[in-house]
């Protein structure tokens, strides 16, 4: 998917050139101008940098119209994200514009999807609750673990290292709000577990 033209629409959009985009990103001037050409495909990691100086969530460069303001986001129109091949993991935004203040997901997990290593807790600024459509869903909140059934919420600060299993025998699906929106962290969270996935297969 070619996602300079929306990069450089989110840029404009803050009267910042590309050179101060460069500065805050530590990426070249050439690399971003390939980028927002379609010229190149940005790694995970540049676009990482990107949607932090862009104050945006990755998920924003892959969403079409993200700059027209609507109320409504359709059920066909839902972006439907496999990050990794390694992932059990599927988000749905639920958000009909990512660059606001909440960010509304859906989250499906597969069963039996569980990381024990205590590297593996994500940590980031806001606040977040879910709700537990379908399934049993365990959340590790530091040392603590709750297993949430259908029907159950849950809130906390997103400060406190988290981390979500599966530990029933079907698919889990919830719906969580964030905010601020927070799904770069995921994506981040994701590519750690990625990398360790490979490095353990050396």
């Amino acid at each position: 998917m070619k996602i300079g033209k929306t990069i450089r629409e989110f840029r404009l959009a803050r009267n910042m050139s590309i050179k101060e985009l460069s500065r805050k990103t530590n990426l070249t001037s050439s690399l971003i101008s390939q980028v927002e050409r379609n010229l190149i495909s940005p790694s995970l990691n540049s676009l990482t940098k990107i949607s932090g100086a862009l104050r945006v969530p990755i998920v924003s460069f892959f969403t079409e119209a993200t700059l027209k303001p609507c109320p409504i986001t359709r059920k066909k129109q839902r972006k439907k994200t496999v990050i990794f091949s390694s992932s059990h993991v599927i988000y749905q935004l639920l958000s009909p514009d990512p660059d606001r203040k909440i960010e509304f997901l859906s989250v499906e997990i597969e069963p039996e999807e569980d990381e024990n290593d205590e590297n593996e807790l994500i940590t980031h600024g806001g606040e977040e609750c879910g709700y537990v459509i379908k399934g049993e869903l365990e959340v590790r909140l530091g040392k603590e673990r709750y297993c949430l059934k259908e029907g159950d919420s849950i809130y906390f600060q997103s400060r406190i290292p988290h981390r979500f299993k599966n530990t029933g025998k079907g698919k889990v699906i919830s719906i969580w709000a964030m905010t601020p929106p927070s799904f770069w962290g995921g994506l981040n969270f994701l590519r750690r577990r990625e990398l360790s996935s490979k490095n353990k297969q050396k």
